[in-house]
Order: structure tokens, then sequence, then C-alpha cells
């Protein structure tokens, strides 16, 4: 089976987490400039999305890279 490369799995997740990392900070990026006037949260101050969103894109960004299919091997 000459010329098929494997995914690792840990490419797969890491991409994912940055999907949805990128999803959540946008999203919250949005909301805290432009505050929701129906539903007060405890603690909205912090902005908690926006720190979760970033910390997943951060954990995605290096399983996305570690684990990237198309990186030389070092053999």
């Amino acid at each position: 089976m000459a010329g098929r490369h494997k995914i690792s799995i840990w490419f797969i997740i890491g991409s994912l987490l940055l999907i949805y990392g990128v999803i959540i900070f946008i999203s919250n990026v949005y909301e805290w400039f432009f505050p929701s006037q129906t539903r007060t949260i405890v603690l909205g101050e912090l902005h908690f999305g926006v720190w979760w969103g970033a910390l997943l894109i951060i954990i995605g960004l290096i399983y996305f890279i570690a684990f990237r299919p198309w990186k030389k091997s070092v053999a």
C-alpha cells in the first residue's frame, strides 16, 4: 500500500478543538461587544467564553501542528 498516508487521531482532535475554539471565541467576542439585554449571567463580566475559546484555539493549534500528516519525518 505505497503512497497511503495515515492521519493521526490527534491531528483530527486538534482540528476539532481548533474549529470549536474559533466558533466559541468569535461568538463570545460578539456577545462582549453587543451584550444581550434579556439575561443576566453571574460573573458575566469575566467573559469566560472568550477565554475558553482562546484556550481551545491554543490547545488545538498545538495538536494540529505537532501531528500534521504533511510534516517531514525525522527518520
